[in-house]
């Protein structure tokens, strides 16, 4: 059913010209408001349980605690795989369900199938965290910190208690992990044969010092007409004081713990190690939030680094890593070709239309139709990363289809001698069932590669979707703009019979195809074969990570 708007748009040209202001307003403004990242935010339910019981051998986590909680988080709807790791003294049982499990109630559920199973579990483990996983991919941003006059111990703790705290109030970041360096420790290197002579084990010494060295809620009391909360503060404030903690001793006697052991303010063994040029350094890595900007959180973070060096001229922190460069570089590059593809589509328009008018009714409607595209983006929560922005290049040359469509027919019309006006009514009401279907057939074609499941689907979600708001709003400027632009810009114009030498060119090359039906079929046969034999020596993969030179 044709609704014929165009002939409604001709003569009420206002409202039509009113609704992509607005739309052109929307989109510049979403579009400045887009966060740019490398790859789309994906959302995975993933939860992870982690129960800790200090002390435990893993053998004895895996019977007690571990298989307890896998078996009871089996049971819930929608669980894909159950994958655990257990160390000394902690178990944690990561769950990931399908996707499109709401990541809330997955979180739930598996608290609730936890809480179900606590009074099964040993008495002496921690309380069970249950909390989600987000994946967003690797850091952003990795800095190296360096401080001749300090010591690797009090680096690492200036980066721990200064450098962290500051970065994570930037607006955008979600984690900040510090690579390299020392954890202070204090170590209890107990006398074993002087444990033998008071007849103690180094059982009752850890015990003695689990249930003496915290500090715990002691309750309320009123003082003075007021509430006060009280507190049984047990854990030693210094190492001397640790040092003269008394351990109880079998037949009412007491010792110090100094005395059956050597305590030391030391390091603990270092995981993990970062170096610049060969020379030790205490690195740390940002991580950006969900929805953030790669670029915006990265200029953030310069901007705090800079404040932090300011304040410190006795630590230098520098650049490292920088992945947002290699993002910026794509969203640029990628914008470029955007550019460049749009300038050739006009060019070959013109070069088969011939009319300096058509050409630029034509040229208008690709921004008309990209602008409020990113509007749609916005909408959706989508972001400009390579997928979208691929949606967007690959969609250019299709933008300008119904408006060609449009503006070819009206020529025809023109060149049958009937005025702009009139020609832009007739040949716009003829063509509009055409250009409707070849639409909705783009639409049906890249719709679906948004629904594909797995985590490829979750990638490839916004990239079907844009092209198909992209192409919708092309269906609009067809529609509305392209008509009523012809109506009231282009002119009429006496009829050359004589072609050009593109259209020349091209009518023989048709004429010859028709000509050599057979040759032409086998020729398309082997081009195809070709296409398919080329996939098989290109390699294959979904993702290819970045690599830096070392």
């Amino acid at each position: 059913m044709n609704l014929n708007i165009s002939a409604w748009s001709i003569r009420n040209p206002v409202p039509s010209l009113v609704l992509f202001m607005v739309l052109i307003v929307l989109g510049w403004f979403s579009f400045s408001q887009l966060a740019v990242t490398r790859f789309p935010n994906i959302d995975v339910p993933v939860v992870a349980v982690t129960i800790a019981q200090p002390g435990a051998a893993p053998s004895e986590l895996e019977t007690q605690v571990t298989k307890k909680v896998e078996d009871q988080i089996a049971g819930i709807t929608g669980v894909k795989h159950v994958t655990s790791s257990i160390v000394e003294g902690q178990s944690t049982t990561t769950v990931q369900f399908e996707l499109g499990i709401p990541v809330d109630r997955a979180v739930n559920d598996v608290k609730d199938a936890v809480s179900r199973i606590r009074s099964e579990l040993p008495r002496g483990i921690e309380e069970p965290i249950t909390q989600r996983i987000d994946i967003e991919g690797l850091p952003i941003l990795t800095y190296a910190a360096r401080a001749p006059a300090m010591t690797p111990e009090a680096l690492s703790w200036f980066v721990d208690d200064v450098v962290t705290r500051r970065l994570q109030s930037v607006a955008g970041v979600s984690k900040v992990e510090r690579v390299g360096g020392v954890t202070r420790e204090i170590r209890v290197a107990l006398d074993a044969d002087r444990l033998d002579a008071l007849g103690i084990t180094s059982g009752d010494v850890n015990r003695q010092l689990r249930a003496t060295s915290v500090d715990l809620a002691g309750g309320r009391g009123e003082i003075a007409g007021r509430e006060q909360a009280i507190r049984a503060l047990g854990g030693a404030d210094t190492v001397e004081q640790l040092r003269s903690l008394r351990i109880a001793l079998p037949g009412g006697r007491h010792v110090r713990l100094d005395e059956v052991a050597r305590i030391t303010d030391a390091v603990a063994e270092p995981r993990s190690f970062a170096e610049v040029d060969r020379a030790p350094v205490v690195a740390f890595a940002i991580t950006r939030g969900k929805g953030a900007s790669d670029t915006v959180v990265a200029a953030k973070v310069a901007a705090a680094v800079a404040q932090l060096n300011a304040a410190h001229p006795g630590v230098s922190m520098t650049l490292i890593d920088d992945a947002v460069q290699y993002t910026l570089n794509a969203y640029n590059s990628t914008m470029s070709t955007l550019i460049e593809g749009a300038i050739l589509a006009i060019i070959v328009v013109f070069l088969f239309l011939r009319n300096f008018r058509a050409t630029l009714i034509a040229a208008i409607a690709l921004p008309l139709s990209i602008v409020p595209a990113f509007w749609a983006m916005e909408a959706m929560g989508f972001s400009l990363n390579l997928v979208s922005l691929l949606a967007i290049t690959i969609v250019t040359g299709i933008l300008v289809d119904d408006a060609i469509v449009e503006i070819e027919n009206i020529v025809r019309h023109i060149h049958m001698g009937k005025s702009a006006y009139r020609a832009a009514l007739e040949a716009a009401d003829e063509i509009g069932l055409a250009v409707i279907a070849i639409t909705a057939t783009i639409i049906a074609v890249f719709v679906p590669v948004s629904f594909m499941g797995g985590i490829a689907g979750q990638y490839f979600k916004q990239f079907g979707l844009v092209v198909a708001a992209a192409v919708f709003f092309s269906l609009l400027v067809a529609r509305l703009i392209t008509p009523l632009l012809a109506a009231y810009f282009m002119r009429a114009v006496p009829h050359d019979d004589k072609d050009g030498w593109t259209i020349r060119t091209y009518a023989r090359l048709l004429d010859w195809s028709v000509r050599h039906r057979l040759v032409t079929v086998a020729l398309g046969l082997v081009v195809f074969a070709g296409s398919i034999y080329s996939m098989t020596l290109l390699p294959s993969g979904f993702c290819r990570p970045r690599t830096t030179a070392a």
